[in-house]
């Protein structure tokens, strides 16, 4: 399945995607959140919608967030070995792990609003993972039983923030609008090998992000089980894995970063794409 929620920013509803047409599915559930995560409403869905006679959605709705804000998105740092590099660190041995503020959460075609004082928004296209089972000291043999889906995520980062500002990366990565998700989150059955997935990005039509789920670091299941030793994963969580070469930190032979009118645009292999506009913060 493919899931969506539709409507006014806070006011969404709960839909599917069935053969490029939206669905809302609320009669059938209210929420992709914690609660529909954890029990068995994925499966019970996915039953009833054969036979529900389900109304249709106008395709120039606003899609809203992906999944309702879940209690954490915790973020896998330099996860790809290109990206490592054009950012000078070294790769890492262990996963690098950091909070991003679930208050960042916005849908995937909103706008992105540079934050006050920012002068370094730059932009990651990454592969996010929503946790559909409790984990909790989890195998990387069972890891991908704790898997609800896969949904594009685009992890902003604003630079000064996250690496000149003292103490750790959650400042820079926690502006409000910097965590766009969606279209939808696609089941995992809709993806024939999350580790072969082309990911990319451009702004203002220029191809910067180019890569591939291959080339990560440290793979799903290894990252999984591998969180789920330092905290408890709940329904619905969120792990975004990390992004490959071309963000504005690693362009050459300068850094540049995003303006007030440029417009990004993203996607990646079997789960659509998304276009944020980029506006100046105003106090109004």
């Amino acid at each position: 399945m493919k899931l969506i929620r539709f409507g006014e920013a806070g006011s969404e509803k709960p839909g599917v995607i069935i053969e490029d047409q939206y669905y809302d599915v609320s009669s059938l559930v209210s929420d992709y959140d914690e609660a529909f995560f954890a029990g068995d409403a994925l499966k019970k869905l996915s039953e009833e919608i054969k036979t529900a006679n389900l109304p249709k959605v106008d395709q120039g709705v606003r899609l809203g967030p992906a999944l309702a804000r879940p209690s954490k998105i915790i973020c896998v740092g330099l996860n790809y070995k290109d990206h490592a590099a054009e950012t000078n660190a070294a790769i890492p041995t262990e996963p690098i792990l950091f909070f991003k503020a679930t208050s960042a959460i916005v849908g995937p075609n909103d706008d992105l609003i540079i934050p006050k004082n920012s002068k370094k928004t730059d932009w990651e296209v990454e592969l996010a993972i929503v946790i559909g089972k409790k984990a909790n000291y989890v195998s990387e043999e069972n890891a991908l039983e704790h898997i609800a889906g896969y949904v594009l995520h685009n992890d902003y980062s604003e630079r000064e923030f996250q690496l000149e500002r003292n103490g750790q990366w959650v400042k820079g990565k926690s502006c409000d609008t910097f965590a766009p998700i969606g279209p939808f989150i696609a089941t995992p059955d809709e993806i024939s090998d999350v580790h072969n997935l082309r990911l990319w990005l451009t702004v203002n039509g220029k191809t910067l992000q180019d890569g591939n789920t291959s080339n990560l670091i440290f793979n799903v299941p290894f990252m999984v089980s591998y969180i789920s030793q330092f905290m408890t994963l709940l329904p619905g969580d969120v792990i975004t894995t990390g992004t490959p070469a071309g963000v504005g930190l690693g362009q050459k032979p300068e850094p540049w970063y995003l303006k007030s009118g440029d417009v990004v645009e993203l996607g990646i292999d079997g789960l659509g794409s998304s276009k944020q506009t980029v506006k100046a913060y105003s106090e109004a």
